[in-house]
């Protein structure tokens, strides 16, 4: 019996450790967390790329699949070698701006090194995957005229000098989280900037060939519908998983996510209905997603009467915004990504400062705060990031074009991008 005790006692010894590590994890959170990284991931691979493969036209579809399936890979290796480091590291006198870089190439990413209830390893893993989707998204900006080897290098330089920063300023404890902004799961971080930049790259680089003179239809609608419901499953893991743990939040997030993408979708295919006769999947996939990113920095703050008001805003507005950039403005943004991800974002990163009222529903104002300097914080955080995000990608694109030029020629965009960029078709004709 002595033998048998000593024997346990030496197991729990060994096992000290591993209890002591356990103390703070919590296998719940780590669970719903690991399915909501591999949910953000499938927005991406394959949500984001079908979603865009089938709006354009096949000669083009390939290379958008590319670039989709391109950016992953490259962004998840600057996630690691410094974009983790820089987005959440303490950056210590600069740390209202940037993160340090003492977790380069995630040194101190271990087995055992926790973030909060769950390993480091998946917290770092569900950021990446937020990383990922974010440039992805700029594509539709330029979607069908730029070389394969400049959108490979803006992109990089896009994450590093764009994204890095606004993600640490909001989420990394920056200068806007320090004023208490509110974006529970991307508006500022990942709509606003990415539609942004798409206006900007749409600007710079200029229109498609035959814009507005001869038709540009989406290729294969059947593509893009499967594609967007790919997107509002995935989206339960980017609003749902924000949450960080498997709790309430998480829950209500998940819930106000599907009610505004129904209301965005809904709202869409009525206004269609109301101005040109008869809905479309085209229409109604494109309010889906509108409903979908205007949640998004308000997920985690609202209910669900927030949700059916933000909804049908993301539906109105959205659409409006849509017509306005290409018919007023005529300006190319191919995919509809500043109205539908940056305008979406900016609305529904200001009605959060409204929706979080605990008397309309919401979570409620942090002790001291009330609707009106809530706004102001809201209204600071989204006029920053666009300033910064206009100024910063029209650098970027400058310096691109110099190194390699930006735009593919004429004749080249006239036989498609397949066949020019990647010596392949997308269909075998």
């Amino acid at each position: 019996m002595k033998k048998i005790k000593q024997v346990a006692a030496g197991c729990g010894l060994l096992l000290m450790p591993v209890l002591a590590w356990a103390e703070g994890l919590d296998t719940g959170d780590t669970a719903w967390i690991l399915t909501s990284t591999a949910l953000v991931l499938f927005m991406t691979l394959p949500g984001l790329a079908l979603f865009y493969g089938g709006l354009v036209r096949t000669k083009n579809v390939l290379s958008v699949l590319m670039q989709c399936f391109m950016i992953a890979c490259v962004v998840s290796i600057l996630w690691v070698l410094y974009g983790y480091s820089l987005s959440f590291g303490n950056g210590g006198s600069m740390n209202a701006w940037i993160g340090g870089l003492e977790n380069a190439f995630l040194v101190n990413v271990t087995r055992d090194s926790l973030s909060g209830t769950l390993p480091e390893s998946v917290f770092v893993m569900f950021q990446m995957t937020f990383a990922i989707i974010t440039p992805a998204l700029i594509v539709g900006g330029f979607a069908e005229r730029m070389k394969f080897s400049s959108m490979l290098l803006f992109s990089v330089i896009w994450v590093t000098l764009v994204y890095f920063p606004v993600c640490h300023w909001v989420w990394g404890g920056g200068w806007l989280a320090e004023m208490g902004v509110l974006d529970f799961a991307g508006g500022i971080v990942v709509h606003i900037t990415a539609g942004v930049s798409a206006l900007v790259c749409a600007m710079v680089i200029g229109n498609r060939n035959g814009f507005q003179t001869a038709a540009m239809m989406p290729h294969n609608m059947t593509l893009t519908v499967t594609g967007a419901a790919m997107l509002w499953v995935g989206w339960f893991g980017f609003n749902g998983g924000s949450a960080v743990a498997a709790n309430g939040d998480a829950g209500m997030a998940m819930l106000v996510t599907h009610i505004s993408a129904a209301c965005g979708a809904f709202t869409w295919a009525v206004l269609e209905w109301i101005k040109y006769g008869k809905p479309s999947a085209l229409g109604t996939v494109t309010g889906m997603v509108a409903g979908l990113g205007t949640i998004t920095p308000a997920s985690g703050f609202v209910g669900p009467v927030g949700a059916l008001v933000i909804g049908i805003s993301a539906g109105i507005v959205c659409f409006y915004a849509t017509g306005f950039i290409k018919q007023k403005l005529k300006i190319d943004d191919s995919l509809d990504v500043f109205p539908v991800h940056g305008v979406g974002g900016i609305l529904g990163t200001i009605l959060a400062g409204v929706f979080v009222s605990a008397g309309l529903g919401g979570a409620g104002f942090a002790e001291g705060m009330n609707m009106g300097s809530q706004l102001t914080v809201q209204l600071i955080g989204v006029i920053v990031t666009i300033i910064f995000t206009a100024v910063v990608t029209y650098g970027i694109l400058k310096l691109v074009d110099a190194l390699l030029g930006l735009r593919v020629s004429e004749e080249e965009e006239t036989e498609g991008l397949d066949i020019n960029q990647h010596d392949e078709r997308g269909y075998i004709l």
